[in-house]
């Protein structure tokens, strides 16, 4: 799969602990890429994916885990 100019036929794509495991609102997100976290909707695997960058990643799920009224450093 090549989208944006990444080639991503060899990512290994993990659902997310929180999706349901009912077909329901799903991510994934595909580790082990360097300095980059793709991110897509796993009902659609071979539709488009997100691209963030792996500090950008971090801080957002930082700021998840901590919560409203929290913010990522």
């Amino acid at each position: 799969m090549a989208n944006n100019g990444i080639d991503l036929s060899t990512a290994v794509w993990r659902k997310s602990s929180y999706s349901n495991g009912s077909g329901g609102n799903c991510v994934e997100v595909a580790d082990g890429l360097t300095g980059i976290v793709p991110v897509r909707d796993s009902k659609l695997p071979q539709g488009p994916f997100l691209t963030v960058t792996a500090p950008a990643w971090t801080s957002f799920v930082t700021a998840l885990k901590d919560g409203p009224g929290q913010r990522a450093s």
